[in-house]
């Protein structure tokens, strides 16, 4: 069981990207390494083997000399001299039956002489009490009387590096490919668990927990990096997972109520059968009751026009000081039926780009919720100022106010304080506030007033 779990486990490993990238990897990096080895090899070969030829053409001119000054017999007498003092070189006179004159060879190579006169051939070399065979690279040269000359170089060393080095070649090439397959498979390894802690998380969010997260390693690397996007994206689908959640539970309490009414008046009506009068005021009721209901889908679409910013192709450059003055002077009449006090501090010619039924019906739900929410005798602000940054609009009332915990909560659709829902509304009012300054990109801030709410959408400069 174990050897097929690890089969298995191999067997991904070695179809992952990461191995095949390392396998690409080590093998151009090994016939690069093998083609830069070859050549060292083969220039230093090389020049060993020209080092070698130029040493026996030195030696041939110097016995060229002596033969045409000394002839046969000077020739003899200085190769028997040199075979004497000579461990690297090779000499071999002979006479025209073959018999040995001078030389430290003990007979004529068994091997045919190239055209040009070189001649490759073993010999046997005596060291100590025993005798090796070595490598010699020599010339052949044919002498008036059909003498015969033989001058070489014992290449048995150069042959014995040139035998290590392509040894060391080979080991350096099959420790390159072991070594690279070690570190393919640990960086295999390493790359499938990380990604199968990916598809861990995946499976479980498909299956239904929202919560999970791809675990980050810390190394900043781009996993890292993919995996912290992945969770920006998994936090946002749960927030509006949740969102989505919560507008369904309320759409359906804040709609099943006044369909309810409805349907009971009318069906009262019609069991009562009562006259004309009576029929009016159920027909008056309901109308009233559908009228909220299309405000509430009404705002619901505007919000999601908002959010979805297929709008901002319609921003232009508004005057805000206008715009807040003349929401202000409709919301006027309000608050003094209320006893509030309604103040203005606007900076004239304050501008900004935007979209004009959009900001008009954010400013008026900001005005709306500050008169209903603040006490009567209670006073409402709505400041507009020039700021180094953008315009800063403010509307401020002294009510209630919002708690400091739930002021990020109250921005969600249908969210409202009163857990009774007994007040008039719908929640969606500070909602398309944020919808609106987020298309706008402003920011929205909710403060506390002390006492009531303090709220703050900053523009961007224009």
């Amino acid at each position: 069981m174990a050897r097929g779990i690890a089969f298995v486990r191999l067997n991904k490993i070695l179809r992952t990207t990461a191995f095949r990238m390392a396998l690409g990897y080590l093998a151009l990096f090994g016939l690069s390494s093998l083609a830069l080895m070859a050549f060292l090899f083969w220039t230093t070969n090389g020049l060993i083997a020209r080092q070698t030829d130029d040493t026996i053409r030195a030696e041939i001119t110097g016995l060229a000399e002596q033969y045409r000054r000394s002839g046969t017999t000077g020739l003899r007498n200085i190769v028997a001299e040199r075979s004497q003092n000579q461990r690297s070189s090779v000499y071999l006179l002979t006479t025209p039956t073959g018999r040995l004159l001078a030389g430290n060879l003990d007979s004529w190579p068994a091997v045919q002489t190239q055209p040009d006169g070189w001649v490759d051939f073993t010999f046997e070399r005596p060291v100590g009490a025993t005798t090796e065979t070595h490598r010699a690279r020599g010339r052949h040269f044919s002498l008036r009387g059909d003498f015969q000359l033989l001058v070489g170089r014992d290449v048995q060393e150069r042959v014995e590096i040139g035998a290590r080095v392509r040894q060391s070649l080979i080991w350096a090439l099959a420790l390159t490919v072991v070594l690279g397959l070690i570190g393919g498979l640990l960086m295999s390894r390493n790359m499938l668990s990380r990604i199968d802690a990916i598809n861990r998380t995946s499976r479980d969010i498909m299956a239904g927990d929202l919560s999970r997260r791809v675990p980050v390693a810390g190394t900043g690397d781009e996993l890292d990096r993919l995996a912290s996007q992945l969770n920006q994206m998994l936090a946002q689908i749960e927030r509006l997972m949740t969102a989505m959640r919560q507008v369904t539970d309320n759409v359906a309490h804040d709609l099943r109520s006044p369909l309810t009414r409805m349907r009971s008046r009318m069906e009262v009506a019609l069991m009562e059968g009562p006259g004309v009068a009576d029929y009016r005021d159920v027909l008056s009721a309901s109308i009233e009751d559908s009228d909220r209901l299309l405000k509430t889908f009404n705002e619901l679409l505007k919000i999601a026009r908002a959010e979805s910013g297929s709008e901002a192709a319609d921003m232009k450059e508004l005057d805000l000081s206008a715009l807040v003055q003349g929401v202000g002077e409709l919301y006027e009449p309000v608050a003094e039926e209320k006893g509030l006090t309604l103040h203005f501090d606007i900076a004239g010619g304050v501008t900004s780009r935007g979209i004009e039924p959009l900001l008009s019906q954010a400013v008026a739900n900001l005005l709306d919720n500050a008169i209903k929410y603040a006490d009567a005798g209670g006073n409402a602000t709505v400041r507009l100022t020039a700021e180094e940054n953008g315009p800063v609009l403010m509307v401020a009332d002294t009510g209630p106010g919002i708690p400091a915990a739930e002021r990020e909560r109250v921005l969600e659709r249908f969210v409202r304080l009163d857990a009774s829902r007994s007040e008039a509304g719908s929640g969606l009012g500070l909602s398309l506030v944020d919808a609106v300054a987020r298309l706008h990109g402003a920011e929205l801030v909710l403060e506390d007033n002390n006492p009531g709410l303090r709220v703050l959408i900053s523009f961007a400069a224009p």
